[in-house]
């Protein structure tokens, strides 16, 4: 999944696959939220976080006044569900020479990241703390839980875990609703199969992840021949970037599909929900469920 345009390095990074830490120019710092409250004894002071799915994270748990800075990523009103609030923020461009010149108490980062330069950023006396790609609902909860203990509000993990929860419970599907399969297209045509936690968010929303019938485990990439062949009942994309279209977007606009409008329904399912859990599940979980309930009617 690479390419040469800053929408595909984003794509990489959003996915959790890989946060690069070498080189960068340092990133202006905007002032912080005003209210900040101060900290339990012991919490980092200042915090950096290097990626998109630890940042929406960050700015829910953290105080604002701990937040040194967030992933550059974060800013992007197309990709990330805390753009607005992350423009208020201090934010680099991820590069190992930014981060220790801000001199954090701690630094969040992904494990798949470049482990030269976090190994860089150790050596200068930063601590650091790895978190996985989380790949089910239970994952992502304690990727939640754990993130609150480490900058020092505990409670404040466990309210947004529980938020969470409601959201997930009020998603679920009424008793009797007609089971649909779908179809979730992310850039580059890829699909999430069993084993993501785009499925289980699916299956939580009563919907049949068509992508293990097409036998594709995983996150996979789906000819659109096999879509054309064996059409779920819903398929979901992104919303068209302006200026350039994914592969996801360009499908949903192709002349095949449109003769399966009587047999396929077709939804946008914005890319800034494809990639984090956390508290962007809020969010997921509401979309899905609304696609889900538009296609039932429809069905109906």
């Amino acid at each position: 999944m690479q390419g040469g345009g800053m929408h595909d390095r984003r794509t990489v990074v959003v996915a959790g696959l890989a946060v690069s830490l070498a080189g960068g120019t340092a990133g202006c710092r905007p002032a912080g939220r005003p209210g900040s409250s101060a900290s339990p004894a012991g919490a980092p002071r200042s915090v950096i976080s290097l990626n998109p799915c630890l940042d929406v994270i960050l700015v829910e748990v953290a105080d604002p006044a701990q937040i040194a800075a967030l992933s550059h990523f974060a800013r992007d009103h197309y990709g990330s569900t805390i753009a607005d609030l992350a423009r208020t923020l201090p934010f680099t461009w991820g590069s190992a020479e930014e981060v220790i010149a801000l001199q954090p108490d701690m630094v969040l980062a992904p494990r798949l990241g470049a482990r030269a330069s976090l190994a860089a950023i150790e050596r200068a006396g930063i601590r650091t703390a790895l978190f996985d790609l989380p790949e089910t609902v239970a994952d992502s909860l304690e990727q939640v839980r754990e993130l609150a203990r480490l900058v020092g509000h505990p409670a404040r993990g466990l309210a947004l875990a529980g938020r969470i929860e409601t959201a997930l419970m009020a998603a679920a599907p009424r008793p009797g609703t007609p089971s649909l399969s779908a179809l979730v297209f992310m850039p580059g045509g890829f699909v999430s199969g069993p084993g993501t936690l785009m499925d289980e968010m699916m299956r939580r929303a009563g919907l049949e992840n068509a992508a293990s019938r097409y036998g594709l485990t995983g996150s996979m990439n789906l000819p659109l021949e096999r879509v054309i062949a064996d059409p779920p009942d819903l398929l979901l994309a992104g919303e068209p970037l302006p200026g350039k279209a994914s592969r996801a977007e360009r499908i949903m606009d192709h002349p095949a599909l449109t003769r399966l409008a009587r047999e396929m329904r077709r939804a946008v399912f914005p890319e800034r929900l494809l990639f984090c859990g956390g508290p962007v599940l809020i969010q997921t979980a509401a979309a899905l469920a609304r696609a889900r309930d538009a296609a039932t009617t429809r069905q109906a």
